[in-house]
């Protein structure tokens, strides 16, 4: 049977790939080496957090699916970085793994176009450097206009702890042994990454007195957008924090040549910014403690997620640095942690719709791309399969750019400049955070995902309506002038604000850092929502910050305007240094604005690329 889009792998990526492509009829085969495993988290059992959380609304914002899965499925949520300004607040939710897993794959099974094939991809089908299907294990061929390589940590998969290293994806699963070889072939450029993951702890074994509770937050949140869901805040599960001991540092420095990574067993490059205890003992050795969290996992199992305790040491080991924790003393570990090499592509071998340079119809996203975490897969995995099937239609794809979401900030980093280690984002990656906003998600991408075809009309109209009122409370605050009488001044000084003495719009009023926009209801009605209240209290507040990140954004913009053709031989500029050369003849950037963001590329390279750009156009 023959299909317009296969994807393979059934993780994070793979669900968001095969749903957009299918919600957009194309028929579409998602083939998977266990389809229990589908929508599987093999480490953190969160979603969301420090810029991840603001990924899932924008793919909510979309039309994807993690922000309504989560929504289904979560044990406990929260708003971080409250006290800290609006570019930085991100919502993160403690997931049910099984709950998780079963819904996504619920969704899967009741999507219409989409067929689920339990099989493990050994080749690809080319001609003409074009692709044109699959080659399963047993032989078999499928054929297909489209292919999406969503294969996470599975490509020659192989775990490790101590001394011993397993061939083996998560789970004790079955890796992918020939596919990363094959892609090689094609001239695919490739790179051995590494990943880890802590142990987990039998619940009724911990001493949770001797930990900080971590409750989830007494008011209702969602990642998805215009549901009337409620949830019952007072039921949600405890997280607890705790600390690393002396004894701890101790027993890691003590044994560090029989870690994996230390005793050079590893092969991959580890996450910088998700290192292993023992990697953070030694990185940071002036520290005389580092906090963990204590996580539960399922409401249908009692292992504890041991989150910060991520680790490569052999079993024996690994008991001894539980056992050093306060409340550990006498935990018992379900399963212990390790690490796990996987091999992935050369992202710069990508274009911005994440279809390969050197394979017409061939995608890839996720950790093939050399990303780590859920939900920067399933972005990926998104754009992936909405791209693909845009370009069935004959449609031009869809590239977020980097001032319109944390989406465009990832894969033009992805794309433009590479990874070493596996990527994760974070909210200083994004240059315009304050435009990012997880407050604004929908009003950044509503349209697109209403425009492609995956936000239905029901709630576009409700996001219009959203709109309305933002823009109808604004001119209401703007018209509503307070004159500087007694009776005015006298509020104002009661809510700790100084008097006027001019009179003055309630919009200029509401820019006063001391002044809450429910401050306002004296003198005006705020019979508004709570989403429409903060939208317009933020975007009056940072005005002059956020007018002036537009600014820039826009000068961006005109760079990125100018177009490069894919043909053109950068051999033939002048006085172009020979590095920047290398690296745009491998890059290919299509425009300016994306040549300029290139390690390498300096101002002086882009002026006389322009001038042969300009000189060339003349011609």
């Amino acid at each position: 049977m023959d299909y317009d889009i296969i994807v393979v792998g059934g993780g994070h990526a793979g669900c968001e790939a095969a749903l957009a492509s299918s919600r957009r009829n194309h028929k579409t085969l998602l083939i998977t080496s266990n389809k229990n495993n589908i929508a599987d988290m093999p480490c953190n059992p969160s979603i969301g957090g420090p810029a991840k959380g603001i990924v899932v609304r924008e793919i909510a914002a979309l039309g994807g699916e993690m922000a309504n899965n989560t929504d289904k499925s979560f044990l406990q949520m929260k708003m971080l970085n409250t006290k800290k300004g609006p570019a930085v607040r991100a919502l993160r939710a403690q997931a049910d793994k099984v709950t998780y897993r079963k819904e996504m794959i619920n969704t899967l099974e009741n999507t219409a176009n989409l067929t689920i094939l339990e099989s493990m991809v050994e080749d690809l089908i080319i001609e003409n450097n074009t692709i044109k299907g699959v080659i399963l294990e047993n032989g078999k061929k499928i054929n297909s206009k489209a292919v999406i390589l969503t294969t996470g940590t599975y490509l020659k998969g192989a775990v490790l702890y101590g001394s011993t290293k397993i061939s083996s994806g998560p789970h004790d699963e079955r890796p992918s042994k020939f596919l990363s070889d094959n892609l090689k072939k094609l001239g695919f450029k490739i790179k051995r990454l590494k990943t880890g993951t802590p142990p987990r702890i039998e619940k009724a074994s911990i001493d949770f007195s001797k930990a900080q509770l971590q409750p989830g937050d007494d008011v209702e949140h969602f990642f998805s957008f215009y549901n009337n869901k409620h949830y019952d805040v007072t039921k949600q599960l405890p997280c607890y924090l705790i600390y690393t001991t002396s004894l701890t540092h101790e027993i890691i420095k003590e044994n560090l040549d029989k870690s994996s990574m230390y005793g050079g067993y590893v092969e991959g490059v580890g996450p910088r910014y998700c290192p292993s205890i023992e990697d953070k003992i030694v990185r940071f050795s002036d520290k005389e403690r580092h906090q963990l969290f204590l996580e539960p996992e399922s409401i249908y199992y009692d292992d504890i997620y041991l989150q910060g305790f991520s680790t490569s040491m052999p079993h024996d080991i690994q008991e001894k640095m539980v056992h050093s924790l306060p409340g550990l003393e006498h935990a018992k570990i379900n399963k212990y942690a390790y690490a796990i090499e996987y091999d992935a592509i050369d992202s710069t071998q990508l274009k911005p719709t994440l279809e390969t340079k050197l394979i017409n119809g061939l995608y890839t996203a996720g950790q093939i791309n050399g990303t780590s975490g859920y939900e920067e897969a399933a972005c990926q995995g998104l754009m992936a399969g909405i791209n693909a099937s845009l370009k069935l239609d004959g449609k031009e794809g869809l590239i977020l750019k980097r001032n319109e979401a944390y989406i465009g900030v990832l894969i033009d980093d992805l794309v433009t400049k590479g990874v070493i280690d596996p990527y994760r984002l974070l909210t200083s990656r994004a240059e315009y955070r304050l435009l990012l906003r997880d407050d604004n998600a929908d009003l950044r991408l509503m349209d697109y995902g209403h425009q492609i075809g995956l936000i239905n009309d029901e709630i576009y109209k409700i996001f219009n309506k959203k709109k309305e009122s933002i823009n109808k409370l604004i001119e209401e605050l703007k018209g509503c002038l307070l004159n500087p009488n007694k009776e005015n001044n006298e509020y104002l000084e009661s809510i700790n604000t100084p008097g006027i003495v001019v009179t003055t719009a309630l919009y200029d009023l509401l820019k006063r850092p001391e002044i809450e926009i429910k401050n306002l209801s004296k003198f005006i009605d705020l019979n508004y929502s709570d989403e429409v209240l903060e939208q317009v209290s933020i975007n009056i507040k940072y005005e002059g910050y956020i007018s002036k990140a537009n600014k820039e954004a826009l000068k961006m913009m005109e760079y990125d305007n100018i177009k490069i053709r894919e043909d053109i031989d950068y051999e033939k500029i002048h006085n172009i240094a020979k590095e920047a050369k290398q690296k745009l003849t491998e890059i290919r950037p299509t425009s300016i604005g994306q040549a300029m963001r290139i390690s390498g590329v300096n101002p002086s390279d882009i002026t006389m690329l322009m001038v042969y750009l300009k000189r060339n156009n003349n011609e």
